[in-house]
């Protein structure tokens, strides 16, 4: 089987969980696949535990970050994996890599986009501010029924996109992790098929969190009012 399928992680000193993320990963995406790890910076302590992993055989790439900080790990990664499918997933054992392949089926079936939805039939979420949760929720229900937008989970960034859909749309989120947001907001709209899967998202067991609530809001809020906008405007 062709292997077209890249799984993006951006890092951030992430030595205490990369090995797990990526054992969890060969473990349970059978999918063909490689693995790129895209760092802001030379001396990160994620690079050198990975390297070990990379010895022994496991499929990994090092990309490094073209600015700084998460939102632009991410356009580094999927403007320079050159791969059909592009998955974006942290690097903190957060995701649930058993609903990749299903992902990748939907994308051979036609779909441009698959979401991986903690709110849908069958998704949970174990662990993390109940703050966050609350929001997440509400964003992605509220846009759900009122913008129209085929996924419960917007917000969530464990996502699987095309990659022509990718280049096709100009992303402009510059820093935090409403760059997926922003991409299934625009896809939509502009006519993309988008489907979800339900999938279990564990809050992080070691290291601290670096999503930060407060300073982020106002760029979610960006998206969430954009989509409003666009899905009442077609209603009518």
């Amino acid at each position: 089987m062709k292997e077209n399928l890249g799984i993006i992680i951006p890092v951030y000193n992430e030595a205490d969980n990369i090995k797990a993320t990526l054992v969890a990963i060969e473990e349970k995406v059978k999918s063909p696949h490689k693995i790129y790890i895209v760092y802001d910076f030379d001396e990160d302590n994620t690079l050198p535990a990975a390297r070990e992993l990379l010895k022994n055989g496991m499929p990994i790439e090092f990309l490094k970050n073209h600015s700084r900080g998460v939102a632009n790990a991410i356009k580094t990664g999927l403007r320079e994996v050159p791969k059909e499918y592009l998955l974006v997933s942290m690097a903190d054992l957060s995701d649930d890599y058993s609903a990749v392949d299903r992902m990748c089926k939907l994308m051979s079936e036609g779909y441009d986009l698959v979401c991986g939805s903690r709110y849908m039939k069958g998704g949970k979420q174990i662990g993390g501010p109940v703050l966050k949760k609350f929001l997440s929720w509400a964003t992605g229900i509220s846009l759900k029924y009122m913008a129209g937008l085929p996924t419960h989970d917007v917000t969530n960034s464990f996502k699987l996109y095309r990659k022509s859909v990718v280049d096709s749309i100009n992303i402009e989120s510059e820093s935090g992790f409403e760059i997926g947001m922003e991409i299934v907001v625009k896809s939509h709209f502009a006519g993309f098929k988008i489907a979800e899967v339900p999938c279990t998202w564990t809050g992080r067991q070691q290291g601290k969190s670096r999503f930060r609530i407060f300073k982020w809001a106002p760029k979610y809020l960006r998206w969430y009012f954009y989509a409003l906008k666009k899905g009442i405007s077609n209603a009518f």
